[in-house]
């Protein structure tokens, strides 16, 4: 009987706080935060600026410390390896950051890029590097020939394909990708998107997919995780967790979602207003933290942090109000009111999506 592997990036209940004074109390940027990305899968990780999202791709990435929690990436705890030891992970984790302006160092040519990060794990033959590198080329639909050029020479989608393949150089099982599409405009984002989509057929790749947009995050992830101020709301399948959202905060990001029908879309703002306007109340310390601006909480929810609980259907949701609080939701600002209503595409209609 052969021994089930290890998904291939498993948080646990991890927790990250920021003092800004050495003497001020600590700022939870995560709270108790889990999820898991199965090998060979897209996790999309969501939420509004501010929710912890990218502070948990630092957390795993070990940028930032932990006060508890673990991290482990192929059954091994990672969570607080010494340096020497965390570089060595990079053969099996990379990340592909929002800017590829920044990311990229302009004084280098692009071969001088991608080689560094084989060269850091201790690879230093000229013709692996070169040969990896012109696969890499070519598989994000490059030229090998522009490893002998500068940034500047490439246009924004293609400054990205060339973090895109640096991210691959080492053949990583894990890529974090931060916001790695919302720097680019539409065409250009429905192009990354499919590569992203064509590289994990092509080489197993598993991403951690961090985005705030939620019709991206649609129609590319197999899972997705909803953080609302460094909580986890909602956890599950992507297409049940847009198509029937369990907790406000998720249903609310989708309504955010722009829509074609300008009446449909005046109806969405209609229905998120109360929410909105509620903003302006005093979070509880105690409570859920999405209460004050939730159209339908009740004192309940101000006064107890709601668990996290497992439906029928698999998923994760924390909210004391689920179910009865769909059943209170006017007719006239349903999601389905419109086709792709849960989130049209973003981009192009030739986006890959996960069956």
């Amino acid at each position: 009987m052969t021994q089930e592997q290890p998904p291939l990036l498993d948080v646990r209940n991890i927790s990250v706080g920021f003092r800004r004074r050495r003497r001020d109390p600590l700022l939870r940027a995560l709270d108790d935060v889990s999820l898991t990305v199965p090998r060979g899968t897209t996790m999309g990780l969501v939420g509004e600026s501010g929710s912890g999202k990218s502070t948990l791709a630092k957390a795993v990435l070990g940028l930032v410390p932990t006060q508890s929690g673990s991290v482990r990436l192929l059954g091994r705890d990672t969570t607080h390896l010494k340096p020497t030891d965390r570089r060595k992970l990079g053969s099996s984790l990379q990340a592909v950051f929002q800017d590829p302006n920044n990311s990229l160092n302009p004084s280098y040519t692009v071969g001088r890029s991608l080689a560094e990060p084989m060269r850091a794990q201790g690879i230093r033959s000229r013709d692996v590097i070169a040969r990896r590198m012109a696969r890499m080329l070519e598989d994000v639909g490059l030229d090998p020939a522009a490893a002998v050029k500068y940034p500047r020479d490439f246009s924004g989608g293609q400054r990205q394909r060339i973090s895109i393949a640096r991210a691959l150089m080492t053949e990583p099982q894990l890529v974090i990708c931060d916001e790695s599409v919302s720097a680019l405009d539409l065409s250009v984002r429905a192009q990354i998107l499919n590569l992203l989509a064509d590289l994990q057929d092509a080489h197993g790749v598993g991403y951690l997919f961090i985005s705030h947009d939620m019709s991206v995050v649609r129609h590319i992830c197999h899972d997705v995780t909803v953080l609302y101020r460094g909580q986890v709301m909602e956890a599950g399948s992507t297409r049940l967790v847009t198509r029937e959202p369990a907790h406000p905060y998720t249903r609310a990001l989708l309504l955010a979602a722009p829509v074609a029908d300008p009446t449909a879309q005046r109806q969405r703002r209609a229905s998120t207003a109360a929410g909105e306007s509620a903003s302006a109340e005093p979070q509880s310390a105690n409570g859920c933290p999405f209460a004050a601006r939730c159209p339908f909480a009740q004192q309940r929810c101000r006064d107890t942090r709601p668990e996290a609980r497992t439906l029928a259907d698999g998923r994760i949701v924390a909210c004391h109000r689920y179910p009865e609080w769909q059943r209170e939701i006017p007719d006239s600002a349903s999601l389905a009111q419109s086709p792709n209503a849960a989130c049209g595409p973003p981009t192009s209609s030739a986006l890959h999506r996960p069956g």
